[in-house]
């Protein structure tokens, strides 16, 4: 019996069918990493949200939920609660956006700091939030946290303080830089 192999014509119009398929499957593919990073502010934003009742939900328990931040730093006033070993500062009964570092952050929102960067309140430089809030962003992200909008050029979430009692703070994701 006689074997036969494909024609060298046969082979080079399967190479050609293969390279088509690639340019056109591949941007998908591409596209699919930052779909993804989205995809993680999404997460990160409920894990914030539902840390941020859950401290609202101990300020209450204590009576202290419409109470604001003194701003003093002590360990005894009644504008903060204890979160398992951390003490978080609270303004109206939700975390405190002003007070914050990573070590409050990571007390009451599980967001591991090997793949989240935490940036406290500053001057309101594209690369620090505004006076009132913090950032979160994933490590190696592009960050310019004056974009505000779901689509604006950067890559992080933003806490904004609770604007009076039993107003819950703003957590927005901006995502169009990932």
């Amino acid at each position: 019996m006689k074997q036969q192999g494909f024609t060298l014509i046969e082979l080079i119009i399967v190479i050609v069918i293969l390279g088509i398929l690639a340019v056109t499957a591949a941007p998908k593919f591409i596209d699919i990493q930052s779909d993804a990073t989205a995809s993680t502010l999404q997460g990160a934003k409920a894990a914030i949200q539902g840390g941020a009742q859950l401290v609202y939900a101990k300020s209450a328990i204590a009576g202290e939920q419409n109470n604001a931040n003194a701003g003093d730093g002590a360990t005894t006033t009644t504008d903060d609660v204890i979160i398992g070993t951390v003490r978080v500062e609270t303004e109206n009964g939700y975390p405190d956006a002003d007070s914050h570092d990573s070590a409050m952050l990571a007390g009451w929102a599980d967001l591991p700091s090997t793949e989240w960067v935490f940036v406290g309140a500053g001057a309101g430089d594209a690369d620090e939030p505004p006076a009132g809030s913090f950032g979160i962003h994933p490590v190696g992200a592009t960050v310019d946290f004056t974009a505000s909008g779901i689509d604006g050029a950067s890559c992080h979430i933003l806490y904004t303080n609770s604007a009076g009692d039993g107003a819950a703070p703003a957590v927005t994701v901006v995502a169009g830089n990932c």
